[in-house]
């Protein structure tokens, strides 16, 4: 994969008196590893923007290129194989199925893999290992922390291995010390390959990364490395 093309993306909401463009007109690349924080304040349009992002929901009009891929030129079911293929995702609250153990979570991507259930299960404890939960695999997510919950989350989205990390507010739950064990576990996944882009309202998280976008009223306000808004 070589990089990320977001063009001239507007995503428009409602109609008439109610009509509000939650994405306005944004254009920014990403190459193939870096690790971009969206930052701005709720209601900024960094979550609709992510959608797009994610191929879940089509912007009103503009560009999302991926590997020379034109994502919302694809038929639905290519989208599918381009998430599937491409994509994990980890939310701010982890979503986890509550009866399925720790494991069985994390095994989830791999649900119409054609592998045999052991290979899935190696797959699954690989990635727990990744995130340091190979000894909570037989444990249900009411019995595991906050954070290990949002780790398990990571863990599902990293067990097919997928190039790209789109990351919603993963720390929006947990307090301060879990969320610097959370921001550095994701640095350990960028550092090991992965494209990892992040949406957050965090200062502290967003210095974490080596990129931040600023994203304000929908429009794409500041493009600058992190260490630089750290001086500042």
């Amino acid at each position: 994969m070589s990089t990320i093309e977001v063009k001239e993306l507007v995503k428009i909401f409602g109609e008439g008196d109610n009509r509000v463009k939650a994405v306005n007109n944004i254009s920014f690349t990403i190459a193939l590893g870096e690790f971009v924080a969206l930052m701005g304040e709720s209601g900024a349009g960094k979550s609709s923007l992510l959608a797009i992002m994610g191929a879940m929901n089509a912007p009103s009009s503009g560009s999302y290129v991926v590997d020379d891929l034109d994502i919302y030129g694809l038929t639905s079911e290519q989208r599918a194989d381009f998430r599937r293929e491409y994509l994990g995702f980890v939310f701010q609250s982890f979503h986890l199925v509550p009866y399925l153990t720790v494991l069985e979570n994390a095994m989830l991507p791999l649900t119409s893999a054609k592998l045999g259930r052991h290979t899935k299960r190696e797959m699954a404890m690989e990635a727990l290992g990744r995130v340091g939960l190979q000894d909570k695999a037989k444990r249900l997510p009411g019995q595991i922390s906050g954070g290990e919950g949002e780790r398990t989350a990571i863990a599902r989205a990293i067990v097919n291995e997928p190039p790209i990390l789109l990351a919603d507010e993963p720390t929006g739950n947990l307090d301060s010390n879990t969320s610097g064990e959370i921001m550095s576990l994701l640095q350990r996944l960028n550092h090991q390959g992965a494209t990892i882009i992040m949406v957050t309202h965090s200062f502290t998280c967003a210095q974490t990364a080596r990129r931040v976008l600023e994203i304000k009223d929908g429009r794409l306000v500041g493009d600058t490395s992190a260490s630089t808004m750290a001086v500042a």
